[in-house]
Order: structure tokens, then C-alpha cells, then sequence
């Protein structure tokens, strides 16, 4: 046997949901650039669970179940009351509210196809529901139900705040949700796989993922990310605090990719999203703060931006909490993990690889009153 640090460059699966090849993203062979251009998340939900894009007739009655299945049992909304508010990240209540779901879902053990596919819409519509919820309650105000007559990043931004979002917000609220929705088989996708080819349950494989989703290696690169920003504070300020980093070879959240050589594709239209709101929310020093930082890490590493670095300051120019960032990346991702559950549920195998053994061997056992 050989071994591979981290699995890198291992091909574990097929799957016929999305691929990087030559740095290129696509989902079921549509390029990431003429999605995040043109689709609708919800589109981009469908393609991704039907390996198809939805007519007119399909999406309509997706948005329907969507909105249909989106709130939450009262039993989940007390739940979060109980928290102790000042000390519970909100990615660890997203953890324990989706697990919860599990408990007030009659279908939640049944495996046939068409309960897992009706189990993926209740988790996909209650995902924003959730995070919304949560944010509301730690700050003592009351949760807002969803609308059926808004559409899923609107919704979302509605839910959040109370008031009927920008156009602008919302087109770069669905851009980033486009963007996020899959991404091959990074570890969270992968954790949902192993734990669902065991053959448990969706809710199950989509808590293994947050939980996986939930280090800064993962998803919780764009609130470091922010944090950063934050403590850089000005744009003249942004070189010589990036350079210190440097100097003491500290990591640069938000740059470099295990699995992109020429940079990421998804960066650039986050990118143009900040740029676009920062100037118009009148605070486009986090745009110019965030170019600055990338001219300085780019002049001295390889290393460019990937998707989480400019979501950070599109997100907070959305006046989205900090630590919001990582759940809103599992309200999105959440699609790609049960498109990938569906499918290792459709064709499963076990999933059990080997370990090099490194420890001591040929040891015998010593009677205890003989040990040193």
C-alpha cells in the first residue's frame, strides 16, 4: 500500500454532479461562470439533484415545495432558546438544530427513494429558516416566517432582518448561494458520503457535514477572512499587516486552493460583488482593502484568492453578521451534499479505506504489576 497525506490527488468516487477539470468548475456540465450569470439558485438546486435544468412547469413546483416545507417546528425554535446565546457559535446551533429536525420527521428512517428525495426539500427549504431563526432569538427579537412569494435568497434577507431586500442584495445573495452550491468532493461533501454509505439516514449525513464544514480549513475561512479585514482596518494599513504575517509565516485566510492551480473560478464574481456593493452601501474601503491584500499575498506566493476571500466583504456589506458566514455557506452547500447523498444512496458501496500502520510492533503483553 501507499499512502496519500490527506487523501490529495486520490479519486475516491464517481459522480456525475459537478467537476473541476484544467480549473474549470462546472455542475452537470454547466460552467459555473454561466450560472452564476444566469441561473436562479433554485435552478441550480434542481440541476443539481436531477442532472438536468427544470422547465418552467419543474421549477415552479420546486419553489412551491420549497416554500411549502419551510418553517420550523415550534419544538426547534424553543430549542434554540434554551442555548447558552453568548457562547454558542451559530454553526454548532446549525449542527444541533438539524439533528433535532431528524427527531420530528416520520420519514427520517425511511430509505426508499422518494422519502429520501421529500426529506432533501424539508432539509434544503428549512436550512435558511434555521440560521435566520437563531440569529434573531440571540439577540431577543422574535423569528420571522417565511414568505411564500419571495424567492430563496430573498427570502433569506427577509428573514433576517424584517425588511423586503434590494434587488441588488438579492442578486448578490443568489450569485454567492450559485457559487457555493457544490463543489466536487471537498471534506464535507466526502464526510456526508461516508456517513450516509453506511447506509444512515439524510439528516445524519447532512449534520456529519456541517460538522466538517465547520473548521476554518473549510467553511469557516470567510469569517477569518472578515476578521482579517477588521483587524487591518484601513487600506493603508493592509500591506505592512499582511507583510508581518508573512515574516512570520502565519496563513492568509482566503487564498490558495488544494485543487486549483490557476486560481478559483468562483472568486472573480465575488469579487465584482463587492466591488459593486461596497461603493454602493458607502464603505468601499473592504473592497479596496481586500485588492490591496490580494496585490500584496500574490506578489510574494502563488497563492490566489479563492471563493471565501471576497464573500467575506460581500457579506458584510449585506450587514450580515461575522458569524453568519459559515452558515449561510451551508444553506447553499446543503444542495450539492444531498444531491451527493442521493446519489451514493442510488449506487452505494461501503466506504472503508486502509490506514499505514506506523506504531511499534512485535510487542508482548506485560503483567501489570511488571511494568515499569
Amino acid at each position: 500500500m501507499t499512502t496519500t497525506k490527506g487523501l490529495e490527488g486520490i479519486v475516491a468516487t464517481t459522480s456525475a454532479i459537478s467537476s473541476i477539470i484544467d480549473d474549470t468548475l462546472t455542475y452537470v456540465g454547466y460552467n459555473i461562470d454561466d450560472l452564476a450569470n444566469h441561473a436562479s439558485f433554485e435552478e441550480v438546486i434542481y440541476l443539481l439533484w436531477h442532472q438536468k435544468l427544470p422547465n418552467k412547469n419543474e421549477l415552479n413546483e420546486l419553489k412551491k415545495e420549497l416554500a411549502e416545507n419551510a418553517a420550523l417546528p415550534e419544538e426547534v425554535i424553543n430549542h434554540f432558546k434554551t442555548y447558552p446565546i453568548d457562547k454558542v457559535h451559530p454553526m454548532a446551533a446549525l449542527r444541533t438544530a438539524v439533528s433535532l429536525l431528524g427527531l420530528y420527521d416520520e420519514d427520517a428512517d425511511k430509505m426508499d427513494e422518494e422519502a429520501n428525495y421529500h426529506k432533501a426539500v424539508r432539509l434544503q427549504a428549512k436550512m435558511p429558516t434555521i440560521v435566520t431563526a437563531f440569529s434573531r432569538i440571540r439577540k431577543g427579537l422574535s423569528p420571522i416566517a417565511p414568505r411564500t412569494d419571495l424567492g430563496f435568497a430573498a427570502n433569506f434577507l427577509y428573514m433576517l432582518t424584517g425588511d423586503e431586500p434590494s434587488d441588488i442584495a438579492v442578486e448578490a445573495f443568489n450569485k454567492a448561494l450559485v457559487l457555493h452550491a457544490d463543489h466536487e468532493l471537498n471534506a464535507s461533501t466526502f464526510t456526508a458520503r461516508v456517513c450516509v454509505a453506511t447506509l444512515s439516514d439524510v439528516y445524519s449525513g447532512v449534520t456529519a457535514a456541517i460538522g466538517a464544514l465547520k473548521g476554518p480549513l473549510h467553511g469557516g475561512a470567510n469569517e477569518a477572512v472578515m476578521k482579517m479585514l477588521s483587524e487591518i482596518g484601513e487600506v493603508e494599513n493592509a500591506e505592512t499587516y499582511i507583510r508581518e504575517k508573512l515574516a512570520n509565516k502565519e496563513k492568509i485566510m482566503g487564498f490558495g486552493h488544494r485543487v486549483y492551480r490557476q486560481g478559483d473560478p468562483r472568486a472573480k464574481h465575488l469579487r465584482e460583488m463587492s466591488e459593486k456593493l461596497t461603493h454602493i452601501t458607502g464603505q468601499p474601503k473592504w473592497y479596496e482593502m481586500s485588492v490591496k491584500v490580494e496585490e500584496v499575498v500574490t506578489s510574494e506566493k502563488p497563492l490566489p484568492p479563492n471563493v471565501d476571500f471576497y464573500s467575506a466583504s460581500v457579506y458584510h456589506s449585506l450587514g450580515i453578521d461575522h458569524d453568519l458566514f459559515t452558515p449561510i455557506f451551508a444553506v447553499s452547500r446543503v444542495s450539492g451534499w444531498l444531491a451527493h447523498i442521493l446519489e451514493q444512496y442510488s449506487n452505494n458501496r461501503l466506504i472503508r479505506p486502509r490506514a499505514e500502520y506506523t506504531g511499534p510492533g512485535k510487542q508482548e503483553y506485560v503483567e501489570l504489576d511488571k511494568r515499569s
